[in-house]
């Protein structure tokens, strides 16, 4: 059997952009793409995730997206909110963040400024159970290089 990402268990269901199991769910080695060791998309894999139905979370501090913009479809729910949002009930989610909820089984991406607060939020999500979680941890500092933010 091959290796297995740092943090990655064999028999874990993993995903990656079209939904697919990656390697380390069959055993095999990997780059890191299970919760524990989640891979980090590119600007590319996170441009083609938003064509579908991710649900893409940017877990900067709210003056962060006043000041400087976000991405492109993404709902700001900063990090230290972040835990008791994905608890909450979906109705007040909803009204909330102005986005369906995500079931622990929904495609989700986390992003913040450069990847810091994006790890910790891929964390969070998988100790609460979510299964599809992924991170663009090159962030809004990547995501600039390549094109302009949304305004708020």
């Amino acid at each position: 059997m091959g290796a297995l990402p740092e943090g990655g268990r064999r028999g874990e269901v993993c995903w990656r952009p079209g939904g697919a199991p990656c390697a380390a769910a069959a055993g095999a080695g990997s780059r890191g793409l299970c919760a524990g060791g989640a891979s980090s998309l590119s600007y590319r894999e996170l441009k083609d995730l938003k064509k579908t139905n991710v649900l893409h979370i940017d877990v900067r501090e709210r003056w962060e997206i006043d000041k400087f913009g976000k991405i492109p479809a993404s709902v700001n729910i900063p990090l230290g909110e972040l835990v008791e949002a994905l608890q909450m009930d979906p109705a007040e989610f909803k009204e909330q963040y102005n986005q369906k909820m995500p079931s622990k089984s929904d495609p989700v991406v986390f992003s913040c400024l450069a990847g810091t607060r994006s790890k910790q939020a891929l964390a969070f999500a998988t100790s609460l159970g979510f299964s599809r979680v992924q991170q663009y941890a090159g962030g809004f500092e990547d995501w600039v290089k390549h094109e302009p933010p949304e305004e708020k």
